[in-house]
């Protein structure tokens, strides 16, 4: 009696050996629009180069400054074969000129409505600062295109831990009686001290293979 075929080994998704793939200035020179992305978006200084960094244990892997606007252009990460992570440019860009603060919106702005290959966005907002005008727009555009949108409320170590949960809720709350769904996940996170770490990559690993079939192994 023979035995049955071995099952197809299940892809990997290494977060810890994320490579930098390329930056692109607008969409034209974006890579090839196949496989699967997913975005971090925000306000400038929301910290969406070090949620990245900490996702997957690289300190330099995502160009991070005090200075918000630092992050120009629209950067791909590998984590597996045609998986790709995003880090868009911040919004706001308050200390650059205006001419060039709406080019970088209009490349934004691109990108995420012609994007094929975009599944998923993070919204990240400093839990200090939550639901301002851009980020609400932004959860209005997601569940118009029905895209997937779960939002970060990073630097949570700057509160207490029952101040952050009480926080939490209240956008939760909120996003539903404005919006009138259920569908925005929250979750606070902290890229210092690597609160939410775990949810965060189960999240994503989610969005990239709806069936779960993706395995982990971090080193």
């Amino acid at each position: 009696m023979t035995n049955p075929p071995s099952p197809p080994k299940k892809p990997l998704i290494k977060f810890t050996q994320a490579q930098f793939l390329t930056s692109a200035p607008d969409i034209r020179r974006c890579p090839a629009d196949e496989g699967l992305e997913i975005a971090f978006a925000g306000r400038s200084n929301a910290g969406k180069s070090s949620a990245l960094n900490r996702l997957t244990e690289q300190p330099k892997l995502a160009r991070t400054s005090k200075t918000p606007g630092r992050t120009q252009l629209i950067n791909f990460f590998t984590v597996a074969d045609d998986k790709r992570l995003v880090d868009l440019p911040g919004y706001g860009f308050a200390k650059v000129p205006l001419a060039v603060r709406k080019e970088w919106e209009k490349n934004l702005t691109e990108y995420l409505n012609e994007r094929q290959s975009l599944c998923g966005c993070l919204l990240l907002m400093d839990i200090r600062h939550p639901l301002q005008e851009f980020d609400r727009n932004f959860i209005a555009w997601s569940l118009a295109e029905a895209l997937p949108l779960h939002i970060l409320l990073t630097k949570s170590d700057k509160l207490k831990r029952g101040a952050a949960k009480s926080t939490m809720l209240s956008i939760q709350r909120t996003i539903q009686n404005e919006f009138e769904t259920p569908l925005v996940s929250v979750q606070t996170f902290s890229a210092l001290k690597g609160d939410g770490l775990p949810e965060l990559r189960q999240l994503l690993i989610d969005w990239f293979d709806s069936n779960k079939l993706v395995d982990t192994e971090e080193t």
